[in-house]
């Protein structure tokens, strides 16, 4: 093993890999290129980055003899669970001749099983691919192999990739062989799916989460490996390496075998930036500025200057939601900033955001990203996607949130109008809003020169500080056009909000109104009623705000623990059975009954005096379900 920790190609150690000056050798070449991922795999607990407490746990169960029948190893992709595996096989089944015979975690030389366990190919560590190996024959062969002793190692240990692609019917039959294994067999389950795992499977193993790998140790990993191949690289190259990894070393050491092929043996940021279509972040830094700052134009021109160097919408607004999640971190937690994967440019100036914005300023802009990012994503044209969330955050900057829009009513002000996004339009109308971003322009030059105060767009209105205002300002209410009052209802009951919704055309409110309301109490204002059975969840709330919208006055609709009335429909149904009934019962239907054997009374339709056929023309009571009320008992 060399000087940087890392085993060569062929597996042995390799002595000497680093010169004394730290010049990298050639590695061993056996004529087939092996990626990084490959090449540099963790071969002892010790290459492990990251997962000291695992490695913590095991040493003790090691050296104290309680080794568990069974471990469960669960993680993001890339971190290791593999691997972890194999080390964990290795192991348990390490033995040097007349040096170690019991399991350890100190496998400072190779052992009798180790290659061949570490390489795949150990008979007695026995490797499957669950997503290809799903169904209980499978299952089946490994319980009736577990009867037999391992071949020549200590333990016979079954690897489970993926474990969570298991049929239900392959969990089941592994239960009682996991839970009750002969002594020499040893179950290790890795899975990235750890919640479609039965919890019957997970009681009986020890669970170990792979921890994402933090950016500083995945930079320190990438550096090491970096000057063992003698490529060049610049520490931002390598921050953005670890940053687009997301904690998986796979998925790092992917990128950085891709980069060391595009830059030909030396790998400047910018050649990265082209490669993985991410954006400067300095530029992602002026763009922020120019958004919460309510400079439109230029942040349009910005975001198409980064598209044309080939940077996509999608990361652009990615990295701007993760700044703004930098800055709010930072005016909350100060400290962060001193983390080693900032940057010197985000760290000035997103201490100097931090001072001037306000924390519900912030907020509401990570709303906006983080929505707009899926907006991004699925859209047929992102760039035009990505311009119409700058153009929502460049002009929700300045609004007011609703607790300071409910103060501004509370104390008799009447909210003003917001000020203009510096880029020409005007100002929305209809809501009004107070101006609280502040002009903010940096220096020309690097990262360091962070935001100065500027006037705001309108002269009127003074700049303001962290989202607060500084000083009154005269509102600037603008002339509101003739509204005509709302035509007067005089609504009594159930069968006049029926009525209406009638006339409104609103077929499901007048059906949910006839056959899903039983009303308890009815007062101008305020309705109480008992909803069925299948009525919606938001009966009452939309019912409100229909009568609210219909009538121009204030409704309250709630719901009632009293019993209610029959509904509109189940009235009707009475009332028609009612009128059948008394139908069949008169002399001279029931003498035409006799008369005609098998005829039968199907309806039974009420003749409506001329006062009453007036009234029906009345738009107010035209419903064909009051028509009963307003006849007479004649029956046809």
């Amino acid at each position: 093993m060399d000087e940087t920790g890392f085993p060569d190609e062929s597996g042995a150690e390799a002595p000497g890999l680093m010169s004394g000056g730290g010049a990298a050798a050639a590695a061993p070449n056996d004529g087939a290129y092996r990626v990084l991922a490959r090449k540099y795999r963790p071969k002892t607990f010790e290459d492990l980055v990251g997962q000291e407490p695992m490695v913590q746990t095991l040493e003790n169960a090691f050296d104290t003899g309680r080794i568990a029948q069974a471990w469960m190893l669960t993680g993001v992709r890339g971190v290791g669970k593999t691997t972890t595996a194999r080390i964990l096989a290795r192991g348990l089944n390490y033995e040097i001749p007349g040096a170690a015979d019991k399991p350890t975690v100190k496998l400072t030389q190779e052992g009798t099983h180790c290659k061949a366990i570490m390489e795949g190919r150990h008979v007695d560590v026995i490797e499957m691919d669950a997503a290809s190996h799903t169904g209980i024959n499978d299952i089946r062969e490994i319980i009736d192999a577990a009867r037999y002793r391992p071949a020549t190692a200590r333990y016979k240990v079954y690897i489970i990739d993926e474990v969570h692609m298991l049929s239900n019917a392959a969990f089941n039959g592994l239960l009682k062989t996991l839970e009750e294994p002969p002594e020499h067999v040893k179950f290790i389950f890795a899975t990235t799916e750890i919640r479609k795992v039965p919890i019957t499977v997970l009681s009986r193993c020890q669970r170990f989460d792979l921890r994402r790998i933090e950016q500083s140790k995945l930079i320190g990993l990438l550096r090491r490996i970096s000057d063992a191949e003698g490529i060049q690289i610049t520490d931002e190259a390598l921050m953005l390496i670890a940053r687009a990894g997301e904690g998986s070393a796979r998925d790092s050491l992917s990128l950085l075998d891709q980069a060391m092929a595009h830059g030909s043996g030396a790998i400047e940021a910018d050649h990265l930036r082209q490669m993985l279509g991410l954006a400067d972040r300095a530029r992602v830094i002026d763009l922020f500025g120019h958004v919460m700052a309510g400079r439109i134009e230029e942040a349009l021109g910005e975001l198409q200057a980064q598209y044309e160097v080939g940077a996509d919408p999608a990361i652009v607004l990615t990295d701007l939601a993760d700044f703004t999640h930098l800055v709010t971190r930072m005016k909350v937690a100060p400290k962060s900033a001193d983390e080693s994967s900032v940057t010197e440019a985000e760290r000035a100036r997103g201490r100097e955001y931090a001072d001037e914005l306000s924390v519900r300023l912030l907020s509401r802009a990570w709303q906006i990203l983080l929505k707009g990012v899926q907006e991004v994503q699925a859209a047929s044209k992102p760039l035009a996607a990505a311009d119409m969330v700058l153009v929502r955050l460049a002009y929700a900057a300045d609004l007011p949130d609703p607790g300071e829009l409910m103060a501004q009513i509370r104390s008799g002000q009447t909210p003003m109008a917001g000020s203009v996004p510096s880029g020409g339009g005007s100002a929305p109308t209809g809501g009004g809003a107070q101006a609280m971003a502040v002009g903010m322009s940096h220096g020309s030059g690097g990262g360091g020169n962070g935001p100065t105060m500027q006037a705001s767009a309108r002269p009127q209105l003074s700049a303001i500080q962290g989202g607060m205002p500084a000083q009154q300002v005269s509102p600037q209410v603008a002339p509101q056009p003739d509204v005509q009052p709302a035509p007067a209802y005089n609504l009594k009951n159930l069968h006049d909000c029926a009525a209406l919704a009638s006339e409104k055309r609103d077929i499901p409110m007048k059906v949910a109104i006839q056959r899903q309301m039983r009303l308890v109490k009815f007062e101008p204002g305020k309705i109480e009623i008992q909803p069925t059975e299948d009525a919606p969840a938001d009966i009452t709330g939309e019912f409100g705000r229909k009568l609210t919208e219909w009538t121009g006055q204030r409704w309250f609709v709630v719901v009632s623990r009293n019993q209610g009335r029959p509904t509109i429909h189940e009235e009707n149904e009475a009332n028609q059975q009612q009128l059948l009934s008394d139908a069949k019962s008169h002399p001279t239907v029931a003498s035409l009954l006799a008369a005609f054997p098998g005829a039968k009374v199907v309806d039974v339709t009420v003749k409506v005096s001329e006062e009453a056929d007036a009234a029906l023309a009345d738009p107010m009571v035209s419903d064909p379900l009051l028509s009963e009320a307003l006849g007479d008992d004649e029956d046809d």
